[in-house]
């Protein structure tokens, strides 16, 4: 069995394709494959291992001999999975690895916007750290706040432990369905999504982008939102409206924001969002730690392994494709 590897993945997930006796050919250029490209690699591999791929309906009808291709992400929505579920091919994720570390870094923007941090950091670079005014510059202080998280899964829980822990912020939470056990363990409280606006000082995003979720937050939900109010999203940049982003800072409608994923990514330079001293951006670094882009590489590798004798994937997205056994 071939493996096609879209990126360079962590040796952690090479060393158990090839203990396993797979094949293995890497894209190593540093950009984006073309749909065509792809398409032309594929036809030598049984299973596609992808990173940053955009799996559509023509790339799979063109592909509809591979028997899995493991996302080395936990997110799904680069895959027509329907697509993908009609022609039985199974399509694998990392669920759980990443959990922590995008946590940290939800927690790590809230607090970059709280302060400032990387507007005054630029003045430093621009040379601009000079007077001192005891009312310039002031940031918002966080304890005893209310964290609202939207999407309260294990990321989001995460995020929640860490408020609350170095905090005490009040968690509320807007969600499908009830988590029992972040109420027993936080006394996370299950609200409208509404009140989820209307209550939250710090608003934080983990959930998938669905169409349900998709520009979710846009004018309309910012502007129910307090004037002093954070927004936070490490989950996907589809999920909230940029330029309504935008306006709302402008317009003092909410106070700050912290970003992990843009819409679209790569962000552009002149962006106006990194120029604002309320708003913190990061390039999608997420799950960048090296214990967490191993493990997701070691998932990816073991869904792969287990097509390859005839087993199902370990974390497997569209269930359906094995339905009938």
């Amino acid at each position: 069995m071939n493996v096609f590897i879209t990126r360079i993945i962590p040796e952690s997930g090479l060393r158990l394709l090839k203990e396993a006796g797979l094949g293995v050919r890497t894209w190593t250029q540093k950009r984006k494959m073309t749909r065509e490209e792809l398409i032309a690699e594929c036809q030598w591999a049984d299973a596609l291992l992808s990173a940053g791929q955009q799996l559509d309906q023509e790339f799979l009808e063109a592909s509809k001999h591979l028997k899995i291709i493991a996302l080395h992400s936990v997110g799904f929505d680069n895959v027509d999975i329907e697509t993908a579920t009609r022609l039985k091919i199974a399509v694998g994720n990392t669920p759980g690895v990443l959990s922590g570390a995008t946590a940290d870094t939800a927690f790590l923007l809230m607090m970059a916007a709280a302060r400032n941090a990387f507007y005054m950091n630029r003045k430093i670079i621009d040379g601009e750290w000079d007077f001192f005014e005891p009312t310039a510059n002031l940031g918002k202080e966080l304890n005893g706040c209310t964290l609202g998280v939207f999407g309260l899964g294990k990321i989001g829980v995460e995020m929640a432990k860490r408020c609350a822990g170095a905090f005490g912020m009040k968690i509320i939470y807007h969600n499908r369905s009830r988590n029992e056990e972040a109420q027993n363990e936080l006394g996370a409280e299950l609200v409208s999504f509404d009140e989820l606006l209307k209550q939250s000082d710090v608003l934080s995003v983990h959930t998938a982008l669905t169409p349900e979720t998709e520009g979710k937050f846009d004018l309309d939900a910012f502007k129910q939102m307090k004037p002093g109010s954070i927004f936070i999203n490490t989950a996907r940049g589809a999920i909230h409206n940029e330029k309504d982003l935008i306006q709302a800072l402008e317009n003092k409608i909410i106070w700050g924001a912290g970003l992990d994923v843009t819409n679209p990514e790569p962000m552009q330079p002149e962006n106006k969002l990194l120029v604002m001293p309320n708003v913190a951006v990061l390039p999608h670094i997420g799950s960048a730690t090296e214990g967490t882009r191993n493990a997701m590489a070691r998932l990816a590798a073991e869904n792969i392994i287990a097509v390859s004798k005839g087993e199902r994937p370990p974390f497997l997205v569209n269930p359906e494709v094995y339905s009938s056994l």
